[in-house]
């Protein structure tokens, strides 16, 4: 077989097509199906076998100019309009925005969730579950194709006419030169790392090792892009409307008269000198050789020589692409235990790092824990890390916690207050904790009930009780567990409240307002009765003079306004409140006022009661509808909260997923829900607490439950691979139970 012939002519365009992509078989599509981008700003997607579009997607506001698939049925679109869209099937799933010019090349990572961008901004993006994660510099022009090498390294080619290597940690490891002009074009050989490019310079070049092994030239000035096929094969399409294909074999060589036509027609192609197409750049020239003969592998990266018996160290300078000496070692580091309270291991300090003995395999391992980390955590990385068996998690847990006596932090010692110690008004802090587990997941043990409600709805815990641990009894997994987590059908609402005490803060602080925020003492009074009456303590309807007095409070400088907040927090669970402030006259106030909290650098107590406060709007019909109005700008907002380490201010952040997760799953509107997974994603990453985790896992079931597009998205995402560890957590069993829900859905 020496060619190719044509089967059928598409057409569903009314401008050129920029850019083509296969997208691979499915059950529905045993064949695949073809995308293509144009100047139209649709990308139209055909069957093999018919020359009219199956669909058309619309939703670019320009050219769309690359296009890349990905598994589960996804498709990754970039465009001049600056922004990349994700599709699944005929919905577009979400838009990635951050780049300032067009986006010129896309590229789906075979990790799922990770996608990559590059455009004339000069930039790559890397982002997971439609989040830029960050943001690559490095070249000096426009950035004009990306091809994956690996799960973990990718090349980029551009305007500047390099090729780069880069790490999807962000480290660029390599730059490659050759060619004269801009390179538009980069494509892989199958199983390995050696890969073809072609620019602006008439040629295609074929990297091996790293290095410019051959420049095939061609009659055409711009060659505008390269692929390679399964077989090897290399095909070409340049600015004179031609296809070549390129071939090591025999077999498929062209005839000697097609070589001797080509041959004829390079010989006869007019070259501008001034273009400089002829001049490679000397290798020799190009920094990073002088010091050390390895290069590095990623910037700051140090290495240690010995030189006439001295220890020398030098660390990698990535933009000067050499190693700079740092200093001479004249000694190992001077901290120890005793002078910093602190144990060194594999370079950084812990609080303890113990040696552990296994005795399946008769070896010991170090395991370095700080009393910040959660002990469960620890125990499971550390099992993961070694490849010992997961049946070591409790043992491993209990030996952390029985050596560290139980030290742990308190997320909010920054609220400690030296006179009243610990009977003090903490906004968020929960009520005594038991240890038995109640039977509603959500309002279980430690956190409490408003009112009479506490016992209405409490069952014996599941599985009955250990008399001498007071933990639940060990069930075997014979008995088959009934799912009570998901989908969730109400909001999930924060409704503990001690009204006397929060009062009391309120006046306390209050003598410190200055005068403008100064409240009188009827406003206090007034505050008083907003309380009770959204307490269920009376019967009485807040009354507007108290929504105006509560409005005054929520409006006081920062640093006293958290009882304000908690007031608003458990009023706006009352219809009249909820209506006043969420209704369509004042909500945009409301909702700036409560964003205005989620600012990374505000006071966590704030964080915490804003957070709490969108949770419990959702209790009814207006700061529903309000809440799903603004979902964009909140849960944007929102995840800003993921980055700090106190664990109410995520659990309040899984929760408020969460309750967007029910809504959601009742209206089924597809981009909310991949916005949302796309929150769990990214929050499941950072959070440790697992009764976040929970929270999150419940959102992730009532998400996909129903609903097949979702569950191609989540998968799309690599949400089941990010869960799977929360199958095998011992305590407490809800989170292990819903995770297995959830991985039996995806």
């Amino acid at each position: 077989n020496r060619g190719f012939t044509e089967m059928h002519c598409m057409s569903g365009h009314s401008n050129f097509v920029s850019c083509v992509c296969i997208i691979p078989p499915s059950d529905l599509y045993p064949r695949g199906l073809i995308a293509t981008g144009g100047n139209d700003h649709n990308i139209c997607i055909f069957t093999v076998d018919n020359p009219a579009p199956l669909y058309v997607l619309k939703g670019h506001k320009n050219t769309v100019c690359s296009l890349s698939s990905g598994k589960f049925g996804t498709l990754l679109s970039g465009s001049w309009d600056t922004t990349a869209k994700v599709w699944l099937n005929d919905r577009c799933m979400m838009t990635l925005k951050g780049h300032t010019a067009a986006v010129w090349a896309v590229k789906i990572l075979p990790e799922q969730g990770l996608m990559l961008t590059g455009s004339a901004d000069k930039t790559i993006k890397l982002w997971k579950a439609g989040r830029c994660e960050r943001t690559l510099t490095g070249h000096e022009d426009c950035v004009r194709g990306l091809a994956i090498l690996s799960e973990m390294e990718f090349l980029s080619c551009a305007n500047d006419a390099s090729v780069r290597r880069w790490q999807i940690s962000g480290e660029c490891l390599q730059v490659y030169y050759g060619h004269t002009n801009y390179i538009y074009s980069i494509s892989v050989f199958p199983q390995c790392e050696d890969f073809v490019t072609t620019g602006e310079d008439r040629s295609l070049r074929i990297w091996k090792k790293g290095e410019c092994a051959q420049t095939i030239r061609l009659p055409a000035q711009s060659v505008w892009c390269c692929c390679v096929l399964d077989n090897g094969d290399i095909v070409v399409g340049a600015s004179d409307g031609i296809i070549r294909v390129f071939t090591e074999s025999l077999e498929r060589t062209a005839s000697a008269e097609e070589i001797q036509a080509f041959e004829n027609e390079l010989s006869q192609a007019s070259i501008d000198p001034k273009t400089g197409d002829l001049g490679d750049i000397n290798a020799d020239d190009l920094p990073g050789k002088e010091d050390l003969k390895d290069p590095g592998t990623r910037d700051g990266q140090t290495r240690l020589i010995k030189d006439n018996g001295k220890v020398e160290a030098y660390q990698w300078s990535v933009s000067e692409k050499r190693w700079i000496k740092i200093g001479d070692v004249v000694g190992s580091s001077g901290a120890t235990q005793q002078t910093s309270g602190k144990v060194l291991y594999e370079g950084k300090e812990y609080d303890y790092v113990f040696t552990i003995d296994v005795h399946e395999s008769a070896c010991s391992y170090k395991l370095p824990y700080n009393i910040t980390d959660d002990p469960w955590l620890t125990a499971y990385n550390f099992l993961r890390k070694n490849d010992l068996n997961p049946m070591f998690l409790d043992q491993v847990a209990k030996f952390i916690m029985d050596n560290t006596k139980g030290q742990t932090l308190s997320a909010s010692a920054q609220f400690s207050d030296p006179f009243t110690g610990a009977g003090r008004y903490v906004p968020g802090s929960s009520s005594g904790s038991s240890t038995i587990p109640a039977a509603d997941p959500f309002t279980g043990a430690g956190r409490y009930v408003p009112g009479s409600a506490s016992n209405s709805n409490s069952v014996a815990p599941v599985g009955g009780v250990d008399p001498y641990t007071g933990m639940g009894a060990y069930q075997s997994a014979a008995v088959e567990v009934e799912n009570i987590y998901f989908p969730k059908k109400d909001a999930v609402t924060f409704d503990q409240a001690n009204p006397t005490q929060i009062l009391g803060k309120l006046k306390e602080l209050n003598g410190t307002a200055t005068e403008e925020h100064k409240l009188t003492e009827d406003d206090l009074i007034v505050l008083g009765k907003l309380l009770s009456a959204t307490c269920n303590t009376s019967a009485e309807k807040p009354t507007a003079q108290q929504l105006q007095t509560l409005w005054r409070a929520v409006n006081w400088p920062e640093d006293i306004v958290f009882p304000a907040l908690d007031i608003l927090r458990l009023s706006v669970r009352h219809p009249t409140v909820n209506e006043n402030f969420c209704s369509e006259k004042d909500h945009i106030q409301f909702i700036i006022l409560l964003l205005k909290f989620l600012n990374p650098k505000g006071k966590q107590a704030n964080q915490l009661l804003a957070l709490r406060t969108l949770c419990n709007c959702f209790v009814r019909q207006a700061g529903q509808k309000l809440m799903m109005e603004q979902r964009d700008e909140i849960m944007t907002q929102a995840i800003e909260m993921k980055s700090g380490n106190n664990k109410n201010i995520h659990i309040a952040l899984a929760t408020l997923t969460l309750n967007y997760a029910v809504c959601l799953h009742k209206v089924n509107n597809i981009e909310g829900k991949a916005q949302c997974l796309s929150v769990i994603s990214t929050v499941m990453e950072v959070v440790q607490d697992l009764e976040a985790i929970f929270r999150l896992l419940v959102a992730l079931g009532t998400l996909i439950s129903d609903d097949t597009n979702a569950v191609q998205l989540a998968k799309s995402l690599g949400v089941d691979s990010q869960i799977k560890k929360y199958a095998s957590v011992s305590e407490p069993a809800k989170v292990k139970e819903c995770c297995r829900f959830v991985l039996n859905l995806l």
